[in-house]
């Protein structure tokens, strides 16, 4: 075994003593992968434009700057634009300086470098097969985030790198899936488009996991998500319980919720304000959406930490049988 490379049994990389790089690492994502580096023995480098949780800290504008990545072994790119912004050529410009650009910046100075690279399940065609591989068309995004992640990721895949896709990511931290949830409450109710549904999610511990260990996988696109898929409302109603404040499920039709959306949308236009809810939020909880992990599976993934984890409580998931993937 290397010192960036797997186990034996496609295990976690052995990064004794390499010096990793962990682009904003100031972030959810991007902290739980610089800690777990330190764990695995690295000396961890903090790219971004603020310190991460441990090692040394480079100051990196991903918007403006190219990075300095002297004396790194590996790289794992986390910086990002992300959220659900104001539709509009602004929101183009400034997601895609960060998602596009930054990432050219960073590619010019990586070199041939090992390089993890975290894309997102945002990059995929909404619609089509509910059982999603990582060959499901990569277009029609919803969102400037979307779009630009996905034009980030040709990148780095053209430069030969490893792309990771998580969905969902949740965790300890967490400051943009249960917020948003717990924020979309009304009273006694909290609003959701259409019947249950089946959702891959992925927690931030298994992502970690999964780019330490990518150190060692073949150049390509990988999904990342927990062991299985869960039940949409479950999960909805187990954070609701945890909080101490539950609420009851009030199913929308989808075209009323899709609705509301394009509304709320074009009130942001207006008062440059972030939409309350989006057409991607509604795409994102109203559609069924798994992910097939077998591709990472093959080369060790072993995804050990669940949702019901998270919240300390159990919760229901669907059989564990899947349909076939669409071709």
């Amino acid at each position: 075994m290397n010192r960036t490379g797997t186990d034996d049994h496609g295990g976690l990389a052995n990064l004794d003593g390499a010096e990793v790089v962990v682009t904003g690492a100031s972030g959810f994502c991007g902290s739980a992968v610089a800690r777990a580096a330190e764990a695995a023995g690295a000396r961890v480098c903090c790219l971004g434009r603020r310190p991460g949780p441990v090692g040394r800290h480079v100051p990196w504008d991903a918007g403006r700057d190219v990075p300095d990545l002297a004396g790194a072994d590996l790289v794992i790119h986390l910086a990002a634009a992300v959220g659900d912004p104001v539709p509009g050529p602004a929101a183009e410009r400034a997601y895609r300086a960060v998602n596009v650009d930054g990432t050219a910046r960073l590619l010019a100075a990586a070199g041939g470098r090992p390089l993890v690279w975290v894309s997102s399940a945002s990059v995929y065609r909404p619609g089509g097969a509910t059982l999603v591989t990582e060959d499901h068309p990569v277009d029609g995004q919803l969102s400037a985030y979307g779009r630009t992640k996905a034009a980030g990721e040709r990148l780095a895949l053209a430069a030969g790198a490893v792309v990771l896709r998580p969905r969902a990511v949740y965790g300890p931290g967490d400051p943009h899936l249960l917020p948003r949830l717990l924020r979309a409450r009304r009273g006694g109710w909290l609003p959701v488009p259409g019947p249950d549904v089946r959702l891959s999610l992925t927690a931030v511990q298994n992502l970690a996991d999964a780019c330490l260990a990518a150190t060692g996988w073949p150049a390509g696109a990988y999904n990342i998500a927990d062991d299985r898929p869960y039940w949409r409302d479950a999960v909805l109603r187990g954070v609701l319980a945890a909080t101490g404040a539950p609420a009851r499920l009030l199913h929308l039709p989808v075209g009323l919720a899709a609705g509301a959306a394009g509304a709320a949308t074009a009130l942001s236009r207006l008062t440059c304000r972030a939409p309350v809810l989006t057409r991607y939020a509604v795409d994102q909880l109203a559609r069924a959406m798994v992910l097939d992990i077998s591709r990472a599976r093959a080369q060790g993934y072993r995804p050990a930490h669940r949702f019901g984890d998270h919240l300390g409580v159990p919760l229901p998931v669907p059989p564990s049988r899947e349909p076939r993937p669409a071709h």
